[in-house]
């Protein structure tokens, strides 16, 4: 039986551990009460997540889904529509908050890799009748997570976002994992984020702090961030601790997360040359790999199982039906991709591939 405190994960980047430059700082953080606004630590996080997104103020919460629903919160008002993309995360992985909470009628559209096309949205956009409510807001994702992990460029979310101000109507970024478009596309976070009334990034994810996101956008959005914010329980107290980590992370883990994208390329070029597996290396941009099992000898179930064994745990978006997701991050190294490679190599039944 493997032991699970060296099991290789690649189930997600939020399964990946603090480093411990992030575990000191949060022993040695200077804290206050945040839900007063006396937290000089997340006062600082805060401040820098404005800087690097180009927005004028930024708001420290629990979750992306969290930093999600307080910027659509805060756009718009119940009963107005939402565009989005049908593989959107907010629409398959938050709960549903968008209509539940926010109140708002979500209007799907196709993406083609991983954004909205410009055309399509102009054509959904609706000025508001008595038969149907207005379009409130255009939500867009980047990096995409059910499009492959792909990065998107500027200037497609730049043609989106000039069709909605157009029309009068905001437009938020979904950034849960922006920084790995920025390093993969080699350009800065705010040459994104300009295209987009609020933006959301988190922490927890491929930048290995444990638990954080943060909203930017301008001043006045963001102080109504922060009541709905209260409004859903996410007001903390002495946040600061969570907060160092998170600095920590804007300082140590954004340039290294082209080695995540590096190790994730090495495992899905070793997936490629494997019978029985579909995979498209054109969506192989950051630190995720889709690809779909298909072989008669090995169930996805016993193909889990054989890895488990083998030490590395893996998941999928629709396992049974053997579509499997890999996600690398800042604990598997050059030594983990290898063994991760041999593992699927001896586990298909090919090997010296």
């Amino acid at each position: 039986m493997p032991n699970p405190a060296t099991m290789i994960d690649l189930r997600s980047d939020v399964k990946s551990q603090p480093t411990p430059a992030m575990r000191k700082a949060m022993a040695e953080a200077v804290v206050g009460d945040d839900a007063a606004g006396e937290d000089p630590t997340v006062a600082e996080l805060e401040r820098r997540a404005a800087e690097i997104t180009g927005k004028q103020a930024a708001v420290f919460v629990t979750s992306g889904t969290q930093g999600n629903l307080v910027a659509l919160l805060s756009l718009t008002r119940p009963g107005e529509e939402m565009i989005a993309d049908e593989k959107a995360h907010l629409i398959h992985y938050e709960g549903g908050g968008c209509t539940r909470i926010a109140g708002l009628l979500p209007r799907l559209l196709p993406c083609r890799q991983g954004c909205l096309e410009p055309g399509e949205v102009a054509k959904a956009i609706s000025k508001g009748s008595t038969v149907r409510g207005r379009t409130g807001v255009v939500v867009m994702e980047n990096t995409h997570n059910l499009a492959g992990g792909v990065a998107v460029a500027p200037e497609r979310l730049r043609a989106v976002a000039e069709v909605a101000w157009e029309a009068g109507v905001r437009v938020h970024l979904d950034g849960a994992r922006i920084f790995n478009a920025a390093v993969a596309l080699g350009q800065p976070v705010a040459d994104f984020t300009r295209w987009c009334d609020t933006v959301t990034f988190c922490f927890s994810k491929s930048l290995g702090a444990p638990a954080g996101s943060v909203v930017c956008g301008d001043a006045e959005v963001i102080e109504q961030a922060r009541a709905h914010r209260r409004m859903l329980g996410g007001a903390m107290r002495q946040a600061g601790h969570l907060a160092a980590a998170a600095l920590v992370a804007l300082d140590t883990m954004v340039e290294r997360l082209a080695e995540d994208h590096r190790h994730a390329r090495q495992i899905a070029e070793t997936l490629a040359t494997l019978p029985g597996v579909e995979i498209d290396l054109t969506l192989v941009q950051t630190n995720m790999v889709f690809f779909h099992l298909r072989r008669e000898d090995i169930s996805p179930e016993q193909f889990t199982e054989a890895m488990r064994q083998r030490g590395i745990l893996i998941s999928g978006t629709e396992p049974r039906q053997g579509y499997f997701r890999l996600v690398t991050h800042h604990n598997i190294d050059d030594a983990a991709t290898q063994m991760v490679c041999e593992a699927f190599r001896e586990t298909l039944g090919v090997a010296g591939c």
